[in-house]
C-alpha cells in the first residue's frame, strides 16, 4: 500500500504542476538556514552572464562544455559557479570507491564533446554481461552485450575520472566565453516573476559579490537551493537505506566484465567490474545495518559480503515449486529457463579505507523550469541506484537542453523563451518519470520477503528472461 500511496502522489503532484509555480517575485533563498540580507549598495556587482549554471559537478560541467562546443550557442557567455575548490584530481594507480554505469546514450554525448578520448586514455571498464538474481527464489535475468548489436551493457566510470576528464576538455576549449570561478560561496538567489517582460536573475555570494544573468540553471544536486527559490513543489522520501561502497580485491584474476546484482530480503547488493582482479561494490541496506558493515574489521566485513553473494536464503516450498514448473515449461518451449548461470566471484579483501556509506532517497520536482530558470540533474530528480540510471538521467538532461536551446536561437528567439522551456520540462518528465516510477515499483517489490510478493517477482522474472524481446524494450529503455 504504501508503494500505492507514493505513486499516487507522485501522479497527483504531477498533474497539478501547472498551478504550483510561484509566479511573484521571489525574495532572496539562502544555502544554509541562515538568510543574509545585502543592500544592494553593499553588493559589488561582478558582471552580467546571458547563462549561469549553479553546480560545478559532472552534469554541470558537462553543460557548460556542451554550451561552449555547440556553434549556436559559443558565443553566449556562460559563468560556472562551482562551491569547491579547483582541485587537480590525482589519478593514483588504486581505484577510488564511488563509480557510475554510463549508458549507450551517455557515451555518444561524452564523444560528441571530445569528453570520451580523455576518459579512455585514463581507465575505464565495458560491462559485457550482466546478470540479476533473487536471493529468495534463484530467478534471474541476464543481459548481454550481443542483446544490443554487439554494443557493452555500459561504462564503469569512477567519479572523479569523468569529472577530470569533462573539466580538462571545457578548459581546453578554444572558446573563451565559459568562465569558472571556484570556492563560489553562493549565499541566495533573487529571481524574476512571470510578469517581468525580460527575466534577469541575480545570484548573491556569500562575500557580497554579485552576478546578473538571463537564463539561470541549476545544477547543484538534490538540495538544490535554485530550486528552493523557485518555490516549487518537490515530493521526497527517503528510503531509510544507505549505499555502502568500497573496492574489492576478488580472489583470482578473470575476464572481469560481468555485473553482479543480488536482491537480498534487505536491497540488492551489486558487484561492478573495474579491472582483471577489482570490483566496485554498492550494497543498499537498511541503515542500521549499514552502520554496523562499517563498523565490520575488514576480515569480517568480507566474510559477511561472501555470504551475501553466496549464501542460500530460506526458500517458500510453494514458490520453489511454482518457478520449478515454469522452468521446465519454458524448457518445453524451447526458451531459456534460466537454469544455465554464471557464479559470481569470490572477494578475498577490501582495499583499505574505501568503505564508506552514502543515505538513498527519492525526489522529484513538478517543475523544471520557471520565468529563466531551468532544472537539470539531481536537482530535478533523484532515483535509488538499484538501476544505475541517476546520473544518465541528467546526462540525458543536458543533452535536450543543449539541442533545444540552440533550435531556439536559430529561430531567432531568446533564449529565456518559453516554449523551449517547455518542451524541455514535458520531453524530460516523460522520459524521468516513469524511469523513477520502476525504480520505485522494483524497490519495494523486492525489500520483502512475503511469500505472495516473492512467487510475483520470481515468476515475471522468470518470464522476462525467456522473452527476447521483452529484454531487448527493457535494455533499449535503460540506454536512452
Amino acid at each position: 500500500m504504501l508503494l500505492k500511496s507514493n505513486i499516487k502522489r507522485l501522479l497527483a503532484s504531477q498533474m497539478k504542476c501547472n498551478s504550483i509555480l510561484v509566479t511573484r517575485a521571489r525574495t532572496m533563498s539562502t544555502t544554509g538556514e541562515k538568510k543574509h540580507e545585502h543592500t544592494e549598495s553593499s553588493l559589488n556587482f561582478k558582471g552580467n552572464y546571458d547563462v549561469i549554471i549553479a553546480g560545478g559537478g559532472m552534469v554541470g560541467c558537462t553543460l557548460a562544455c556542451a554550451l561552449a562546443k555547440n556553434s549556436l550557442l559559443s558565443n553566449l557567455k556562460v559563468l560556472l559557479l562551482e562551491g569547491s575548490p579547483n582541485k587537480k584530481v590525482n589519478i593514483s594507480s588504486e581505484y577510488s570507491n564511488r563509480v557510475v554505469a554510463l549508458n549507450q546514450n551517455t557515451k555518444a554525448l561524452m564523444n560528441s564533446l571530445k569528453i570520451w578520448r580523455h576518459v579512455e586514455d585514463i581507465r575505464l571498464q565495458p560491462v559485457r554481461y550482466m546478470q540479476v538474481w533473487d536471493a529468495s527464489s534463484d530467478a534471474l535475468i541476464t543481459f548481454s552485450s550481443t542483446d544490443l548489436q554487439d554494443d557493452d551493457v555500459a561504462y564503469i566510470v569512477e567519479n572523479d575520472i569523468l569529472l577530470h576528464s569533462v573539466i580538462k576538455e571545457l578548459e581546453s576549449t578554444d572558446n573563451k566565453n565559459v568562465n569558472i570561478v571556484y570556492n563560489a560561496k553562493i549565499d541566495g538567489y533573487e529571481l524574476p516573476s512571470a510578469e517581468d517582460r525580460k527575466p534577469k536573475s541575480t545570484v548573491k555570494m556569500s562575500n557580497g559579490d554579485a552576478y546578473t544573468c538571463d537564463l539561470l540553471i541549476g545544477a547543484d544536486g538534490a538540495n538544490s537551493a535554485v530550486r528552493k527559490a523557485m518555490g516549487v513543489q518537490y515530493l521526497s522520501w527517503s528510503y531509510n537505506q544507505m549505499g555502502v561502497v568500497a573496492t574489492l580485491e576478488l580472489s583470482e584474476e578473470c575476464n572481469n566484465t560481468t555485473a553482479w546484482q543480488r536482491w537480498l530480503p534487505t536491497g540488492p547488493v551489486a558487484l561492478l567490474p573495474l579491472s582483471s582482479n577489482r570490483s566496485s561494490l554498492v550494497w543498499s541496506t537498511w541503515q542500521d545495518h549499514a552502520k554496523e558493515l562499517l563498523q565490520l574489521p575488514e576480515d569480517q566485513f568480507v566474510d559477511t559480503l561472501n555470504d551475501a553473494l553466496w549464501k542460500q536464503y530460506p526458500r517458500s516450498s510453494s514458490v520453489s515449486a511454482a518457478t520449478s514448473w515454469v522452468s521446465a515449461a519454458l524448457q518445453r518451449a524451447g526458451l531459456p529457463d534460466g537454469t544455465a548461470r554464471q557464479l559470481p566471484p569470490s572477494v578475498s579483501s577490501i582495499v583499505a579505507g574505501s568503505r564508506a556509506a552514502f543515505p538513498l532517497g527519492f525526489g522529484h520536482s513538478t517543475r523544471y523550469i520557471a520565468p529563466g530558470v531551468v532544472l537539470v540533474g539531481d536537482a530535478a530528480h533523484r532515483v535509488h541506484p538499484l538501476a544505475g540510471q541517476g546520473v544518465n538521467l541528467g546526462f540525458g538532461d543536458v543533452k535536450d537542453l543543449t539541442e533545444l536551446l540552440a533550435e531556439t536561437l536559430y529561430s531567432g528567439f531568446e533564449i529565456t523563451n518559453r516554449e523551449w522551456m517547455e518542451k524541455y520540462e514535458s520531453g524530460r518528465q516523460r522520459h524521468n518519470v516513469p524511469t523513477q516510477l520502476m525504480t520505485e515499483v522494483l524497490h519495494r517489490l523486492y525489500t520483502t520477503d512475503m511469500m505472495p510478493v516473492v512467487l510475483a517477482r520470481s515468476l515475471g522474472l522468470q518470464l522476462t528472461n525467456a522473452l527476447q524481446p521483452l529484454k531487448k524494450l527493457i535494455m533499449s529503455q535503460a540506454t536512452t
